[in-house]
């Protein structure tokens, strides 16, 4: 990953460098939401661990982080005995693309905010308009 902005612009970038790019997400994140993506059902966190050739705990922090970013969903399954368990599947790829885009939007602004507030602690006076012309 680049460090600074001006790196990140100049790498060819796909769109899974988006997860990264923007939620930080990690290689193992990437590789649960694209079990998740490919296996057109839920699955519980045991079939994505095993999946993905990992112990369970490991697959699911990264499914957390995958649920803390919205790109996927929880469900819960009841038993009819009692007792449940639960499943995931990857959120909607629009709702997280509107998501991205809003976060990128809000980014922007600050940004530029902060743009304009540099210039206004830096800019030099205009020496020309400070002499008195005689």
């Amino acid at each position: 990953m680049a460090d600074s902005m001006a790196e990140q612009l100049q790498q060819d970038m796909e769109c899974e460098g988006l997860l990264e790019c923007i939620h930080g997400l990690k290689q193992l994140d990437k590789d649960c939401f694209r079990v998740l993506v490919d296996s057109g059902e839920p699955l519980t966190i045991d079939e994505v661990a095993d999946r993905v050739d990992r112990e369970r705990s490991t697959a699911y922090r990264a499914i957390q982080r995958l649920l803390q970013s919205g790109f996927i969903q929880k469900e819960q399954i009841n038993y009819d005995q009692g007792g449940y368990y639960h499943v995931y599947r990857p959120t909607d790829p629009t709702q997280i693309a509107n998501d991205m885009q809003r976060m990128l939007n809000d980014w922007y602004a600050k940004m530029g905010q902060l743009i304009q507030e540099f210039e206004d602690k830096y800019e030099q006076p205009d020496e020309s308009a400070a002499t008195v012309e005689g």
